[in-house]
């Protein structure tokens, strides 16, 4: 039997148990820098696998090896595993106990899928060349990153490459889906403060109305997009919350924003974020207010390694069939896998996760999120195979 048919045939056979896996970390969701208790519980099982070159990084994360029979590159394989602030919906016999948390962000499945793929690589060691480093890794979900914690720590020193798997909802289970270059745009949060002068909403002419100014403010930052980005460079500005805490007849003194920027240049992100400061600014003093903005600087863009990307796609389609491996469109959510792109050849690819027929159709981040769970002997059997191949197997 060949090596990637015993993957997939070792994959299938541990269906349940990965699923009893995935069950189990996701009715007990942590937050983010909280996964004290998700960290015992991987580490415990790598270790019932005979996995124990471990150690932690990054306070709750872990890193473990799988050496092959043979000394070769080093490639690693990461998952997060925090969950989100949301109430999960009820009647789910799998579903979180932790009020207001869940893994809403399929990390579980992340998790999951890694323990299963280290299984499956740790049993099949004598039949491979050079070593499997795996990357369990904290807070994903909240800045700075735990990926910048983990590289602080040392998690990636030995590391050639770097293989990531995320869910995707609009895949349907069974395929996963590729992209080589720019893939996902950098995040940076805005908060502003508009500062006014508040009063009766019915004699504005002795007010500094910061409702209009901070409305002035939105439309007016749109134009850093329209008229200042170039047209090939995909941007988003964003404004998702405003408050202004008046009345339908009281003019507030000041108003709250907060918003989002993201692009995939660079150099366009640093000079977009000065624009933004200086319009606001500039608009809110020239309407006879004043405008304070605190710019908190996120996760920079990732690039997918074009070279390691057009090779696991390929391989990809050893394993699934080239009808199952999909090609993925620029997508403007952040990542904080970008960190681990920005210092050696990474590749971060998506496991469908959708079932129309069983209605799982929600998107992440919601408080209905689910998976068909036939994707976790898809993602645990393609992660251990797509390593197995970057090794030169």
């Amino acid at each position: 039997m060949s090596l990637k048919d015993k993957i997939k045939q070792r994959a299938a056979q541990i269906h349940e148990e990965i699923r009893a896996i995935r069950h189990h970390i996701h009715q007990n969701p942590e937050l983010s820098f909280q996964e004290y208790e998700t960290q015992r519980f991987i580490e415990k099982q790598l270790r019932e696998m005979g996995i124990t070159e471990l150690e932690h990084a990054a306070n709750t994360g872990i890193v473990a090896y799988i050496r092959g029979k043979e000394n070769g590159k080093t490639t690693a394989l990461r998952a997060d595993m925090d969950a989100l602030p949301i109430q999960e919906v009820d009647g789910r016999s799998y579903g979180s106990k932790n009020n207001g948390v869940m893994h809403a962000c399929g990390h579980d499945v992340h998790s999951t899928s890694l323990l299963g793929a280290a299984k499956i690589l740790n049993e099949t060691k004598e039949e491979w060349n050079g070593t499997v480093k795996l990357i369990f890794q904290p807070g994903e979900e909240k800045m700075p990153g735990g990926a910048s914690l983990m590289i602080q720590d040392g998690a990636i020193e030995d590391v050639d490459t770097i293989i990531g798997q995320h869910v995707m909802p609009l895949l349907p289970v069974g395929t996963v889906g590729f992209r080589s270059g720019l893939y996902m745009a950098s995040c940076d949060e805005i908060y502003m403060t508009v500062k006014g002068k508040g009063g009766h909403g019915a004699m504005p002419q002795f007010n500094i109305d910061p409702v209009l100014i901070a409305a002035n403010i939105i439309t007016g930052l749109q134009q850093i997009v329209s008229r200042n980005a170039a047209p090939i460079v995909p941007s988003v500005l964003s404004f998702g919350k405003v408050i202004a805490n008046g009345a339908t007849n009281v003019i507030p003194n000041e108003v709250k924003l907060e918003g989002t920027f993201r692009t995939l240049d660079e150099t366009w992100r640093a000079e977009a974020l000065q624009k933004i400061e200086k319009m606001a600014s500039g608009i809110a003093e020239s309407m006879g207010g004043a405008c304070e903005v605190k710019i908190e600087h996120g996760y920079p863009f990732l690039k997918n390694d074009i070279r390691l990307s057009q090779d696991a796609k390929k391989w990809a389609q050893e394993y699934l069939g080239e009808e199952n491996v999909k090609d993925l469109d620029i997508w403007m959510a952040a990542e904080d896998f970008s960190y681990y792109s920005q210092e050696m050849p990474a590749t971060f690819y998506r496991l469908g996760v959708r079932n129309e027929a069983k209605g799982i159709t929600a998107s992440v981040h919601t408080p209905n999120f689910d998976i068909d769970e036939d994707a976790l002997p898809v993602g645990a059997g393609l992660m251990a195979w797509l390593a197995l191949r970057e090794l030169g197997n």
